[in-house]
């Protein structure tokens, strides 16, 4: 299996610290708001990548942190008039409510930063006393990146070409503009905890060290994130836990590509920001989990409604070649890695999760379904497409799904429309069709009889 690595800048063959285990962590959110559209696609594609290792043989096991707490999170509940813990609970429960819906599977660990506050010091601590940190007139506790030989090898970036105000905050208390903080001294009105350097809470950057270290230990085989966590999130965990447990972190680091609205980058303030939950309340789940999977997890994925509705319709070609087939459940275990679909989808899967290719290979699958009706090609269609999490669906509930007119008028107006074809009153037939088709309602004719499904 060969995985792109972000810090050798290439694809290298996966070799995990323990035989046929794998330890992975991904950064998770910060929860004060609903998760938007960028959260989702980065949950999907670590879940696919999850979802390949376990069915590659791996036992996996897979961390996905919660921040919360946080700048925004102590000025949005400021806002609301609510505590942090009656903020961050409730944004918890609707960030597993939209990822339930897309079929991201839960993390084996899903740890709070403030679940963590004492591992956070110890390591903070053990960084003072090797003077790779230092605490600051202010009370701030503070890296010092120049000390840290290998600072800038996961994002490319030299310090030299570093320069202060380019996502480096300006801070006379620094003692160079490039050091970041670990501690952060209380303010008024603000949650604290108590420490040797004084009331005060965690920066950023710290928590992923220590949750990390304390679940999976100070090396282990895969760390993860979106593309913009490169720098400087992932390259600053990298010199806490590296300058503090003198070991190398993660053997391999993957990151998934930026999303964007209809080619322009997701901001508010171009007003093309979309939450997951409202995409999700329009159009199906399964959809926007499939149209995420149809583009390398590397590359930058462009989000439109005419892309959903393509993605949807090439979704429904997959189930209508399953229609048919009553007696199909799933079983992935046992698929026959030696039939040419099965090897081309896992040569596919195999070249760093090209869902893409595989995908195509679904298609391939699909066009052969539909010209030999064999159903054990339908059986295969379905375990593989289960192993990235789609086809999860009954063939009928999908393809019928998002109907508002009942479906028994349906039903009644395809018999009227059988009894006209009887009658040979073609005018009728053709005039009930082109009623329902009018209505989102395609009906579709076959030796078994007559099936409908919504456009």
């Amino acid at each position: 299996m060969q995985i792109f690595n972000t810090l050798s800048k290439q694809k290298e063959e996966l070799k995990t610290i323990e035989p046929n285990k794998l330890k992975m962590y991904a950064c998770g959110l910060t929860v004060y708001d609903y998760a938007h559209l960028g959260h989702g696609r980065q949950a999907v594609a670590f879940d696919m990548i999850r979802r390949w290792f376990i069915a590659s043989g791996y036992d996996v096991t897979y961390v996905k942190n919660i921040t919360d707490i946080d700048d925004k999170i102590i000025t949005r509940a400021n806002e609301n008039g609510e505590t942090i813990q009656q903020l961050t609970e409730r944004f918890i429960q609707y960030m597993h409510e939209d990822f339930d819906r897309l079929g991201v599977l839960r993390p084996d660990f899903e740890p709070k930063a403030t679940e963590y506050i004492p591992q956070m010091l110890n390591i903070i601590q053990d960084l003072v006393n090797k003077e790779f940190a230092y605490q600051a007139l202010n009370g701030d506790v503070y890296y010092r990146v120049r000390k840290f030989e290998g600072y800038g090898k996961l994002s490319g970036k030299s310090l030299d070409d570093l320069r202060a105000g380019e996502r480096v905050d300006i801070d006379n208390y620094k003692e160079d503009p490039l050091d970041f903080v670990l501690w952060k001294s209380s303010k008024e009105g603000e949650p604290y905890w108590d420490s040797q350097f004084g009331k005060g809470r965690p920066g950023w950057h710290i928590e992923c060290s220590a949750m990390s270290e304390d679940i999976l230990g100070n090396h282990f085989d895969i760390h993860g994130g979106g593309q913009d966590l490169q720098f400087p999130h992932h390259e600053n965990e990298i010199a806490q836990s590296e300058a503090h447990n003198g070991c190398s972190f993660a053997n391999y680091w993957m990151h998934n590509g930026f999303l964007n609205i209809n080619d322009e980058k997701m901001s508010k303030s171009l007003g093309n920001f979309f939450t997951l939950r409202d995409v999700l309340n329009e159009y199906s789940p399964e959809v926007v989990r499939f149209f995420m999977l149809r583009t390398h997890y590397r590359s930058p994925l462009n989000f439109s409604y005419d892309n959903l509705i393509d993605a949807k319709n090439a979704l429904s070609k997959m189930y209508q070649s399953l229609r048919k087939y009553d007696s199909l459940i799933v079983d992935s275990k046992n698929i026959d890695w030696s039939n040419q679909y099965a090897q081309k989808f896992k040569d596919a899967m195999d070249d760093d999760f090209n869902t893409s290719l595989a995908i195509s290979v679904l298609f391939e699958l699909v066009s052969e379904i539909n010209r030999t009706s064999d159903i054990n090609l339908a059986q295969l269609l379905l375990n593989l497409a289960n192993l990235i999490g789609i086809l999860i669906s009954n063939p009928d509930d999908f393809l019928k799904s998002g109907i508002d007119t009942d479906s028994n008028y349906v039903e009644e107006m395809i018999a009227k429309r059988n009894q006209a074809r009887a009658d040979k009153n073609f005018k009728l037939s053709d005039e009930i069709r082109d009623q329902l088709l009018a209505e989102g309602i395609l009906l579709e004719d076959s030796k078994n009889g007559t099936t409908w499904r919504k456009l």
